[in-house]
């Protein structure tokens, strides 16, 4: 059985944009790209446990904002040093207007 959970509007993520959300005693990070898909990875950067939400969103690349580490948000791949360890990604999906995270 899938753990889905609710953990936002639709409407509270901005375009090109993410924001964090603190479920389940987890920090997820949810982004929304160019095209209204969402996505989720894990909300702390992992070379050290920064908060994503606070870095910047370039295309599908999110930057943590302490060492300018880069990640895939897409795919959780980390895109250059110091990130060397990809992100957790969870699938992610919009019905009726909110965003749901599947935890599995």
């Amino acid at each position: 059985m899938s753990n889905w959970i609710d953990v936002c509007a639709f409407d509270d993520i901005d375009e090109e944009d993410v924001i964090r959300v603190d479920r389940s005693e987890r920090t997820l990070a949810i982004y929304r790209s160019p095209d209204d898909e969402v996505f989720a990875t894990a909300g702390l950067c992992t070379h050290e446990a920064v908060h994503l939400a606070d870095g910047l969103v370039m295309g599908d690349i999110i930057e943590c904002p302490k060492h300018n580490g880069r990640f895939n948000y897409k795919t959780g791949e980390a895109k250059n040093a110091p990130a060397c360890v990809h992100l957790k990604t969870y699938a992610a999906k919009v019905e009726g207007g909110r965003v749901y995270v599947c935890l599995d």
